[in-house]
């Protein structure tokens, strides 16, 4: 049995715990200092609006790796939940995907089945309970967390699993748990501050609830680069997350990364709906990644939740007039932002422009797929998807 293996069984049907627990199980307000930002970690307006500096970098990892996990496991049972693991083709990492139908699937309670309030003979509680599959989520169970302002992504990842039906999608199911950050105001570098100091907690409530739905794997729909400044940082925040969690997750700078590595992208542009610092951090986190960021373009978004409103026409011209000039030579455009939507957009534009568009949510709907196993080309979401 493998360790991710033995590691479901206490996940499946377990409370999760919180270092700020009960709390946060009774719908408070996340806590101003949630476990893995303690302290004054990049905290000055300038490591927002420049870049963080190295020292400041180094601050943030080394007080990242000090603090404790964002959430526990407790109450752990000795036996365990079967599973498969196998190595991605894109991270090459494993990846553990727990069997959600393992019997006594679904779990019947004694006496068994009830007719008019007494029990009844009809059903053979043996077979009723073999092991059948989810009658929706059969093939994969995602869970999504994204930001409680976000109207998009949810909708746009179900547009296109909906339409792929009969193309190999039939049976992948989305449960959306919401990531609660008090007033979100993005329009400064104090609100982008405070928005990342309740971050941390805020996806530690979403997990706890999430896996009540059991997932297989989860997806992270934000943009950690927005509120986060460096390639390092950013990763050791998201390890940090993921920290006791037997599932694997698909993060938007692996998501990304891979994406443009799958077209031998180097040249990029970048459309987001953040303001100048906003952009000047997602630039920084590409070419941390070894991408050269030719130009960037961002809506200046004042309120998270009013991102969702931009028009698809602006995205069109930004695109067309601002970013896929012939002046700028670019290999991709690059979308950031999930509650921005891209998608027919994408769809649109890349046969016009001859490149490829990554949306932030395709992407990682593209990155979850594939690295959870599901191989098959999903089509009305741009090239990425049917190509790779």
């Amino acid at each position: 049995m493998t360790e991710g293996a033995r590691e479901w069984r206490s996940l499946r049907g377990v409370r999760i715990g919180h270092p700020h627990g009960s709390a946060l199980r009774q719908g408070s307000t996340a806590s101003a200092n949630p476990p893995c930002y303690r302290g004054s970690m990049l905290t000055r307006r300038s490591a927002i609006a420049s870049g963080a500096s190295a020292l400041l970098s180094s601050t943030f990892l080394s007080r990242v790796e000090a603090s404790p996990s964002p959430w526990q496991v407790v109450d752990r049972p000795s036996d365990s939940r079967a599973g498969s693991t196998t190595q991605s083709a894109l991270s090459g990492r494993p990846v553990f995907i727990p069997n959600v139908s393992e019997p006594p699937m679904p779990a019947i309670a004694p006496p068994g089945p009830v007719l008019n309030g007494e029990p009844t003979t009809a059903f053979d509680v043996a077979k009723l309970s073999s092991g059948h599959p989810d009658a929706c989520s059969h093939r994969r169970r995602f869970g999504l967390l994204i930001p409680a302002t976000n109207t998009t992504m949810e909708s746009e990842l179900w547009n296109i699993v909906v339409r792929n039906r009969e193309h190999g999608l039939d049976g992948v199911g989305l449960h959306t748990s919401p990531v609660l950050t008090p007033k979100p105001d993005v329009g400064s570098p104090e609100g982008i501050e405070q928005y990342r100091r309740h971050f941390c907690s805020g996806v530690a409530s979403a997990v706890n609830s999430a896996m009540l739905a059991g997932p297989q794997y989860l997806i992270l729909g934000m943009s950690l680069e927005h509120i986060i400044s460096g390639i390092e940082p950013i990763r050791a925040t998201a390890d940090q997350l993921m920290q006791g969690s037997v599932l694997s997750w698909a993060t938007w700078h692996d998501a990304s990364k891979a994406a443009l590595q799958r077209f031998g992208a180097r040249r990029i542009g970048l459309i987001t709906p953040f303001e100048r610092s906003g952009n000047e951090s997602a630039a920084r986190m590409f070419r941390d990644m070894g991408f050269e960021v030719v130009s960037t373009f961002g809506f200046a978004c004042a309120n998270a939740q009013h991102i969702a409103h931009i028009p698809n026409e602006a995205k069109e011209r930004a695109v067309l007039e601002l970013l896929a000039t012939k002046a700028n030579r670019l290999d991709a455009v690059v979308q950031c932002g999930t509650n921005m939507g891209m998608t027919a957009v994408a769809e649109k534009l890349e046969p016009r422009i001859g490149i490829p568009i990554l949306g932030i949510n395709a992407t990682l709907l593209w990155y979850a797929l594939r690295e959870s196993g599901i191989q098959t080309p999903v089509h009305h979401a741009g090239r990425l998807l049917r190509e790779f």
